[in-house]
């Protein structure tokens, strides 16, 4: 039953790693697409094999995820409770790529660890959610809307007597390399969540002790599962980001990819910190787009948008826990 219930655990963590995939497959791609620098299924296609390569670049996000945010809980409940919170993120990624909203599916996952470890009375590293988790939500947007508008404006300002068609045939080149790049931390950011929780399952189950290295098979399995997901496509969302808070040129699309990108190799090189991509690119767009005129962004979008990303821990806490409940009820 132990090695069942940990199979089990491991099947659903990949099937997370698939859905967040999809579910924010547009984030690295959506500025590319709708600007036409590239089609959406080569975009799609050099997305899943930039997650792929990313997937392999560090282990300091999955160390956090792993130890840094609740107790490693053990036993039959250890596995519930992981069980749970994998089931409360999945929910959550779901719900909100049905209506199309892009949403945080990292910040889902950590919801939904949260969630399950109260509802099983498992110790919560509070400062360890606080310092890694809910500062970085509230900063990196911050930084991401800023350094895009600074971003923008530099462009802006270095091409001003470019000819308008050239420039934007020149950065529609350009796009294709920053749309990569922004997959490529795509890539170094989620796998590696996923990888936190797989390693979290095994030390559970005994089969690794913690702290040890995280071993080749998960890094494969979490990086393909990525790449799979991501080559499945998230239309909904990426219209919503694509096209709904500023119709993007490829200038604008190449400084929001280049300012995403960058917040992201440093949140993780520098901080080890798992931020959202989501959030990262949604406020790169805004700020790109605020440099036009601060009309031209639809905030009524992005509001909507936003609201999303403070409910999204909660609500899929929340599933998480009642998840937990029904799983121990059943087999507790």
């Amino acid at each position: 039953m132990d090695t069942f219930a940990l199979v089990v655990t491991i099947a659903v963590a990949l099937f997370f790693t698939y859905t967040n995939g999809f579910h924010d497959s547009a984030n690295a791609i959506a500025t590319s697409v709708s600007t036409r620098a590239l089609t959406p299924r080569a975009a799609l296609a050099m997305a899943a094999v930039m997650n792929l390569a990313g997937a392999f670049l560090g282990s300091g996000v999955a160390k956090t995820v792993s130890e840094g945010l609740i107790a490693t809980p053990t036993g039959d409940q250890g596995m519930m409770i992981l069980f749970a919170g994998l089931v409360g993120a999945i929910a959550w990624n779901m719900v909100t790529w049905y209506y199309g909203l892009p949403s945080s599916s990292s910040h889902a996952l950590f919801g939904g660890l949260v969630g399950a470890a109260l509802a099983g009375a498992s110790t919560v590293h509070w400062d360890g959610v606080l310092e890694k988790i809910v500062i970085p939500m509230v900063l990196s947007p911050i930084v991401g809307l800023v350094l895009g508008y600074f971003v923008m404006v530099i462009i802006l300002w270095i091409f001003r007597d470019a000819n308008p068609h050239k420039a934007k045939r020149g950065f529609r080149i350009a796009q294709t390399v920053s749309a990569a790049g922004m997959a490529l931390g795509h890539g170094l950011q989620d796998a590696q969540k996923t990888m936190g929780v797989v390693v979290m399952a095994l030390v559970i189950g005994g089969v690794e002790d913690e702290g040890d290295a995280i071993p080749v098979w998960v890094k494969i399995s979490c990086a393909a599962m990525l790449s799979l997901g991501t080559y499945a496509g998230g239309w909904r969302i990426m219209r919503t980001l694509g096209r709904r808070i500023i119709e993007l040129d490829p200038p604008q699309g190449f400084a929001a990819e280049t300012t995403a990108a960058g917040v992201m190799y440093t949140a993780s090189f520098m901080f080890q910190a798992p931020i959202s991509t989501t959030h990262v690119i949604t406020s790169a767009i805004m700020g790109v787009g605020a440099t036009k005129r601060v009309s031209a962004v639809r905030w009524g979008v992005a509001k909507n948008i936003i609201l999303g990303w403070f409910i999204t821990m909660p609500a899929a806490g929340g599933v998480a826990a009642g998840s937990y409940w029904i799983v121990n009820l059943a087999f507790g």
